[in-house]
């Protein structure tokens, strides 16, 4: 999948003085060098400070080919379309299993805030430092951990492209549009229906990048307010003035049959995660924010703050509403259940049913637009093959090849897994990568702190635009997600076959610890045994595409032509001239430079 091709020579000029990299012109770029690693000075167009980045990463988009048309309202919705998809509404009975009670049921929820909470904080400081890169994830693994040179750009990048699918949601979105006729599918109508409405939302994004923003926030509105509708109907319930009786039978005795099972807790905190996921969407856009960590800071705390009073707000509504035997045994359509027991099988249940579908809808929307940044902040890397497909805006001014995979990706997953297990194996295979991938990635603000420090770069905590998060939730953070990497071994109780699919329970843990297995062996196959025998090294070189895109590509260069090609290209890989070449004092590549530069 690395994209490397032999080198070809490239004319390019000599990035400017370290003065010129505070202006923000699409070539105004400065170097500075700390121990063995080299750091590009540079500033964007969204009004975001001056960043300093290793350059092994992907080069900086000086202006965001992709516009700039998140605000903080897009913010919100896209944060609470990607949380408010099909969690709420699908998972609450598996965290009942899980954890055998109502109280505790209702108690991990509430942590699940917590969580988020805390992760909200970690990506916030990593978005301070990296203001002008989109992407989240792949950025800030990248700069966190820049040596071994594209160890994680390439891992993260594979799994990235593996697991791109979002199969889950439009299985639920098919499920509850089944439900407004109360059709009962067969697996076959099912998938079908899954992969048209995943399909009718990807011809929704392709074609249009502020429309697409639009179309998300629209349905956004309306998946609030859906939530809002449940939660007031669930206070309602709970006074009594409905057809349901004995509305707060679930909440005597709120413990009781409280589990301690390993695997029954650690699968509701999966589900409880899944149900979160989203608070960071508004990082794969960061490049097309103004002022983007001032902007997601606020908007981003207000979208998780609605989101976790609503979510405890429906679970109330839920068991104030349901049996606990009947919701345990709901698989995904608890929300079904509520409106039933509210409302009988009137026609309102029928358009509540295509409500929820519709919040399905919005949340493959959302995911579609953050996720495709994510993935063309990879193809930027250098790190997959065919740059222009990954990293091109053309010709419609989205990122199309993204898109494109996701769709097929999605599609291949509702189809092949068997559709009674494709949800709950589909969400627990894609939590198992991404906790080690966000356990590594909270670890690793402390490094970037450390190599700052070293820098002399100023302390972000003070500064407007800045952030800095606090030690509890670096480190809730990390405890979290090391909990999730654990636990999972555990048994459930019932035996091998007693999860949560019809098959071994710790399927989903051995697949996705061979996803992350075979990353590093690419890894170091491409990077380490093929040029070893192959005589030759890998440099990263910088292009910009005909429409203004920039992004890496990973080239080979034999051996005998190393030190030639070292001496002749910046660190971003841009040919320069040979008499251009200046000693590290004048070229700006101190500390004391550094400090400089970060004080204007």
């Amino acid at each position: 999948m690395v994209s490397l091709r032999w080198r070809r020579p490239e004319t390019a000029s000599y990035p400017p003085t370290t003065e010129a990299a505070a202006s923000g012109s699409e070539t105004s770029v400065a170097f500075v060098t700390e121990g063995n690693l080299q750091y590009a000075v540079e500033k964007g167009q969204n009004n975001s400070g001056v960043s300093y980045q290793e350059v092994s990463g992907a080069p900086v988009e000086t202006r965001s080919t992709l516009g700039y048309h998140v605000g903080p309202i897009t913010i919100i919705f896209l944060n609470l379309s990607k949380m408010v998809g099909t969690g709420v509404y699908s998972t609450p009975a598996s965290v009942l299993k899980g954890t055998g009670s109502v109280g505790l049921a209702l108690i991990y929820w509430f942590i699940g805030f917590l969580m988020a909470a805390s992760g909200l904080a970690v990506y916030l400081e990593y978005a301070a430092y990296f203001p002008n890169r989109s992407g989240s994830e792949v950025v800030y693994l990248e700069q966190a951990y820049p040596r071994p040179r594209y160890l994680f750009p390439i891992t993260f990048a594979i799994q990235t492209v593996i697991l791109s699918f979002s199969s889950s949601n439009a299985i639920v979105l098919a499920q509850y549009l089944y439900r407004i006729n109360g059709h009962s599918p067969t697996a076959w109508e099912l998938k079908g229906v899954a992969v048209a409405g995943y399909t009718v939302a990807y011809l929704m994004v392709a074609f249009n990048t502020r429309i697409s923003f639009h179309i998300s926030n629209g349905i956004g509105i309306v998946k609030l307010l859906t939530l809002i509708f449940v939660a007031i109907t669930g206070l309602v319930v709970l006074g009594g003035h409905t057809r349901v009786e004995h509305p707060t039978a679930n909440f005597h005795n709120a413990f009781e049959s409280t589990t301690t099972t390993p695997y029954g807790i650690t699968n509701a905190l999966v589900k409880i995660v899944f149900s979160y996921a989203g608070y960071e969407n508004a990082f794969n856009v960061v490049n097309e924010v103004k002022n983007p960590v001032r902007a997601i800071r606020t908007s981003g705390a207000i979208s998780l703050f609605i989101v976790a009073v609503l979510y405890m707000l429906a679970n109330i509504a839920y068991f104030a509403a349901v049996p606990k035997d009947q919701l345990v045994k709901s698989s995904q359509i608890a929300a079904s259940l509520f409106f039933e027991r509210v409302f009988g099988s009137s026609g309102a249940v029928r358009g509540l049913n295509f409500l929820i579908a519709l919040s399905a809808f919005g949340n493959l929307i959302a995911v579609l637009l953050g996720q495709s940044r994510l993935i063309r902040e990879c193809g930027r890397q250098g790190t997959l093959p065919f740059a222009s497909f990954w990293v091109s805006t053309r010709p419609f001014g989205t990122p199309l090849g993204p898109y494109t995979l996701k769709w097929a990706l999605t599609l291949v997953m509702i189809l092949a897994p068997p559709a009674g297990d494709a949800f709950n194996f589909v969400v627990d295979l894609g939590n198992y990568p991404s906790s080690f991938f966000i356990f590594l990635m909270a670890l690793g603000i402390y490094f970037v702190r450390y190599r700052r420090r070293k820098l002399g770069v100023p302390d972000l905590s003070s500064k407007e635009g800045g952030f800095k998060a606090w030690h509890i939730a670096v480190l809730f953070t990390i405890a979290v997600n090391l909990f999730t990497l654990i636990m999972p071994w555990y048994p459930p109780a019932s035996g091998a076959t007693g999860g949560d699919v019809s098959f071994w329970y710790a399927t989903y843990v051995v697949t996705g610890i061979g996803i992350l297995v075979a990353c590093f062996i690419y890894y170091a196959a491409w990077v380490w045994i093929l040029p070893h025998f192959g005589q030759y090294r890998i440099r990263h070189e910088k292009l910009v595409l005909e429409g203004g895109e920039v992004t890496h590509v990973l080239v080979k260069v034999p051996l005998h032509e190393l030190e030639i090609w070292d001496q002749t290209h910046d660190a971003y890989g841009r040919q320069v001239n040979h008499q251009h070449t200046a000693s590290s004092d004048e070229e700006g590549h101190s500390s004391e430079k550094l400090a400089h530069v970060g004080e204007k």
